[in-house]
């Protein structure tokens, strides 16, 4: 009984591990596609590609050429920095 017990509990914290790194990338993958619409069409663009891929963008700068943003999905936060062409 013992180890069905512990081998219910181990694929439940695999599970949660996996949803976990599942956010982790959605998170990710949000933020970049962000950072990069965000060097040609500024904030507005880099909020709508962060929203159409499931996130929510918290920060948007420039630094120079670049620029960095943060997006939120599921609570995870991800950051990205893309730098406009010439």
């Amino acid at each position: 009984m013992a180890v069905v017990a512990l081998a219910a509990v181990a694929a439940l914290a695999l599970g949660r591990l996996g949803a976990t790194s599942v956010r982790v990338q959605q998170a990710q993958q949000a933020a970049d596609a962000a950072a990069l619409a965000g060097t040609t069409g500024g904030p507005a663009a880099a909020a709508s590609l962060a929203a159409l891929n499931g996130g929510r963008l918290v920060s948007f700068r420039t630094e120079g050429d670049d620029v960095i943003v943060e997006v939120t999905i599921g609570g995870r936060v991800a950051t990205a920095r893309a730098t406009r062409a010439p």
